[in-house]
C-alpha cells in the first residue's frame, strides 16, 4: 500500500452485488487506492481496473471472527482510512468490534446495540411505532390467530448468528431465510415454518404496492447526504431485491425516512425500505444498515456513497453539496433476466402474474430509452465479464 499515502487507502469487502463493485469503482475514480477482499476467488470486483490490491480473508458465515481479526489487520494499516461495509455480516463485525477498529481507522456506523435495533425486526417496528411510522400489521408467526388475510412470513433478524438463535454455532452465521407467500385463508405449518427458518420468524400483511428507499449516510442522528429510490422491477415478479430502480424525490418519503433514522439516533449508512399503501402512505419494510446493492443508480444519480462514506470516515465534520439528479434510472442485466424467467415458471399466490410478451416489450424498450447499468461500463468491463461467467458456472453447476 506504499505510494498512496497522499489519498489513502479503503478496504471494500469483494462480493457479487453491483454496490462492491460500485464501491471499488467510485473510490477508484476518486483516487483512492483501494483492497478488495473476499473468501472467494473471482469475486467480480477482482476483475475491475480500478481493483488495486485483492486479498483473500476468512468466510463471514464460517469464521465471523476470523473475518473480524483480517479486517482488524487491513484496518492497521498506515495507509488504511476506511473499510466499506456492503453486506450485513461487514456491518455486523465492524459493529460488534467497533472500538477495536477505532484505533485505527475512522468508524461512521453504529455501535453492536443499535445495530440490533435494525437487525432484529422486532426492535425495528417498535422504533417505526415510536417514531409515528406506519409499517404492515406485523407479529410472531405464533401468535398469528386469523389466516384470512393475506400474509408474507420472513426473517426476524437480517441473518442468524449465536447472538440471535441458539441453533447457529458461536463464530458462524447463516443468510435470512426466503420469504414464503402464504395462501389466504390456509392455515400454513407453523412449526415446520420454525424448525425451517431455525427461529420463530415474523408473519407480516402483504402490501400490494410500489417499493421504495430513503437512504442517508449520517453522523450523530444527523443527514450528511439523502437520496431517494423507486424500485420498478425485481428480481421475481413478486419484487424481491430491485434490479431496475429509479433516483426520485417524494418529499413525504424523505420526512418519513427522516422521522425513523432520527429516532434510531441513526450512525453511518441506511437504506430504509418502504412501500406505498392506497393511501400513499409509506409503510416500513426493513433497513439496510450498508452500501445497498442497487447503489449504482445512487451513483448515477450524483450521491456516492462510498467516496461520501470514507471522506466521513477520514474526517467527520467534512459536509459537502450534493447534486442530486432525480429522474436517472440504472438496470442490472442478469436481474432483468432472473425477472423474466420468474414470470415464466416461478408462482407466488398473492402476486398478479403480469404478461410476459408486455414485460418483455417493457423491459426491452426500458434498456433502451434509459441505458445506464449497474455492472457493465465500457471502461471497466472485467466485473460484468466476471458475474456473466460467475453465473454461468453457478448454473452449470446446479445441473
Amino acid at each position: 500500500m506504499t505510494g498512496h499515502e497522499s489519498k489513502g487507502a479503503a478496504v471494500v469487502p469483494a462480493v457479487g452485488t453491483p454496490g462492491s463493485v460500485t464501491a471499488i469503482r467510485s473510490l477508484g475514480r476518486h483516487g483512492v487506492h483501494t483492497v478488495a477482499v473476499s473468501e472467494k476467488q473471482s469475486p467480480p470486483s477482482f476483475s475491475s481496473r480500478y481493483c488495486d490490491e485483492t486479498a483473500v480473508v476468512p468466510s463471514p458465515t464460517e469464521d465471523l471472527d476470523g473475518y473480524a481479526d483480517a479486517l482488524l489487520e487491513l484496518a492497521a494499516h498506515d495507509a488504511v482510512e476506511a473499510v466499506i461495509p456492503v453486506r450485513e455480516e461487514d456491518i455486523y463485525v465492524l459493529a460488534k468490534h467497533r472500538e477495536a477498529f477505532a484505533e485505527h481507522i475512522g468508524t461512521p456506523w453504529p455501535s453492536f446495540d443499535k445495530l440490533q435495533d435494525v437487525h432484529d425486526r422486532h426492535r425495528l417496528f417498535a422504533a417505526a411505532e415510536r417514531a409515528g411510522v406506519p409499517a404492515p400489521d406485523t407479529k410472531p408467526l405464533d401468535e398469528v390467530e386469523n389466516w384470512d388475510r393475506n400474509r408474507i412470513v420472513k426473517g426476524r433478524y437480517a441473518f442468524l448468528t449465536a447472538d440471535t438463535v441458539d441453533g447457529v454455532p458461536p463464530g458462524q452465521s447463516v443468510a435470512p431465510p426466503k420469504t414464503v407467500f402464504l395462501e389466504p385463508g390456509v392455515e400454513p405449518d407453523i412449526e415446520g415454518l420454525i424448525e425451517s427458518m431455525g427461529h420463530v420468524p415474523i408473519a407480516q400483511a402483504y402490501v400490494d404496492g410500489p417499493e421504495y428507499c430513503f437512504r442517508g449516510l449520517y453522523r450523530d442522528g444527523e443527514p450528511v447526504v439523502t437520496s431517494q429510490k423507486r424500485l420498478h422491477r425485481g428480481y421475481k415478479y413478486a419484487r424481491g431485491p430491485s434490479i431496475y430502480h429509479e433516483a426520485v424525490d417524494n418529499p413525504k418519503l424523505a420526512a418519513t425516512g427522516r422521522a425513523l433514522l432520527a429516532e434510531l439516533d441513526w450512525e453511518g449508512l441506511a437504506s430504509a425500505g418502504f412501500i406505498q399503501n392506497d393511501d400513499g402512505e409509506f409503510e416500513l419494510l426493513e433497513i439496510n444498515p450498508r452500501i445497498p446493492a442497487s447503489v449504482p443508480v445512487d451513483v448515477h444519480a450524483g450521491v456516492d456513497y462510498p467516496v461520501r462514506y470514507w471522506e466521513l470516515a477520514r474526517d467527520p465534520t467534512v459536509n459537502r453539496p450534493t447534486d442530486y439528479r432525480p429522474g436517472t434510472t440504472s438496470h442490472l442485466l442478469r436481474g432483468e433476466l432472473v425477472y423474466l424467467h420468474s414470470i415464466i415458471r416461478e408462482d407466488y399466490p398473492l402476486a398478479e402474474r403480469p404478461s410476459l410478451p408486455g414485460e418483455v416489450w417493457n423491459v426491452a424498450s426500458s434498456l433502451i430509452s434509459e441505458p445506464r447499468f449497474d455492472l457493465l461500463s465500457l471502461d471497466d468491463p472485467g466485473p460484468f465479464v466476471r458475474d456473466t461467467l460467475n453465473a454461468v458456472q453457478g448454473v452449470v453447476g446446479r445441473n
